[in-house]
């Protein structure tokens, strides 16, 4: 596996949300044997009319397949996005797994076609890519631009999307396993350690 990449700006950790702030994860479970270099999901935003916010860092780190986590804002006030990335190898491979197992086994209780599939593609899964933000200071322009980063994955990796509250999604965006009622989230974004 190549370097992996602190991208977060002079290497300060990267801001945890207070106690009694409410979070909300999404996830793309990726079939792709690589994440695409951050470069192309920046060049996507753009392209969806999108100006994403990046901390100042090496030009040669968006080009970079094994990048970890980075902060990526919609507007200057209001806080980024933070997105990870685990991998079925490498640093993170201990959280990548206990995702993948936890999501089986949440999954383990529907006994449909659909949930079927979305089971298949969780078990297939090479990485995880992950979005974080705090909900009471996301804004309609914040979802917007949070719905794009995982439709850059779900389309470009063979990914399905799943939403914390709600349930996983198929590409056309319908809801086809509703997890709304299940045990509450967990927090399986591990905490970023510097290489």
């Amino acid at each position: 596996m190549g370097k992996e990449l602190p991208i977060i700006s002079s290497g300060a950790q990267p801001p945890q949300p207070e106690a009694a702030e409410a979070v909300v994860y999404s996830r793309v479970f990726c079939a792709r044997e690589n994440s695409p270099p951050l470069r192309l999901l920046l060049d996507f935003l753009k392209s969806k009319g999108q100006v994403p916010l990046v901390p100042k860092m090496d030009p040669e780190a968006l080009d970079d397949w094994a990048w970890v986590q980075i902060g990526i804002g919609y507007h200057r006030e209001r806080k980024p996005i933070q997105l990870f990335c685990l991998r079925d190898r490498g640093s993170y491979q201990d959280a990548f797994e206990q995702e993948r197992k936890d999501f089986l086994e949440r999954l383990s209780i529907y006994d449909d076609i659909e949930a079927q599939l979305v089971r298949e593609s969780v078990t297939r899964a090479r990485f995880i890519a992950t979005t974080r933000f705090v909900q009471a200071d996301m804004t309609d322009e914040g979802y917007d631009f949070n719905g794009w980063i995982l439709e850059f994955f779900q389309e470009n990796c063979n990914g399905i999307v799943y939403i914390d509250g709600q349930g996983f999604f198929s590409p056309k965006g319908d809801l086809i396993v509703d997890m709304q009622d299940t045990s509450s989230d967990v927090e399986a974004v591990p905490d970023h350690k510097q290489p």
